[in-house]
């Protein structure tokens, strides 16, 4: 016989689940992932989506490279293994907390094809709205809001996405928003209507 696993992991079967935490809200819970450059815009738009949605009364988070980075993932970096399990890490944390009834909102550059369907899977199709923020490194190199683009053309910045780095765009996602086209406020606009339908909760 094999060696034994270190830890024989038993689920407890909770009395309190996903189905009664979305009736105490009366709103439905999922998850709404933001991809794109740095400075395309994710942050900027997926926080003015939770202000709108908050003002609805609706429980929310946002997952950020912000308040991610800086704990959870303190450990991790740039390199393609670190940022796949930088993803994974994310998108478990975020199955918790749609199970815990909320509407997650992350805002990560997820690079990466393989990751993104990886979250998918993790929180269940159902459970996953896409959103490409198509702005053009050429845009995001002229915004470099944070400064990042020009540390990475000077060699401060390794592995740096659309510079040292690929970025695979997503060839179907849910929502597309091409920002040199359009407004913020349009762009904020057009994600809600899409997604308040997805907020109804039934019990069935």
């Amino acid at each position: 016989m094999g060696e034994k696993n270190k830890f024989d992991i038993i689920s407890h079967n909770y009395q309190v689940d996903v189905k009664g935490r979305r009736a105490l809200n009366n709103h439905n819970s999922f998850l709404i992932w933001f991809t794109g450059f740095s400075g395309s815009g994710k942050s900027t738009i997926a926080n003015l989506v939770e202000l709108e949605l908050h003002k609805m009364g609706i429980k929310t988070y946002l997952l950020d490279g912000d308040n991610v980075r800086k704990g959870l993932n303190t450990d991790l970096t740039f390199t393609p293994k670190d940022r796949t399990e930088n993803i994974r890490r994310i998108a478990e944390t975020a199955n918790l907390m749609v199970d815990s009834g909320l509407v997650v909102l992350a805002a990560f550059i997820s690079p990466y094809k393989k990751d993104r369907e990886n979250i998918k899977t993790i929180v269940k199709a159902i459970n996953y709205i896409e959103i490409y923020i198509n702005t053009s490194i050429e845009i995001c190199e002229q915004r470099d809001v944070k400064g990042l683009y020009k540390k990475a053309r000077n060699g401060e910045i390794k592995n740096m996405t659309g510079i040292s780095a690929p970025y695979e765009a997503p060839e179907n996602p849910d929502i597309e928003i091409k920002t040199e086209d359009g407004t913020v406020k349009k762009a904020v606009e057009y994600i809600l209507e899409y997604i308040k339908p997805k907020l109804k909760y039934s019990n069935e």
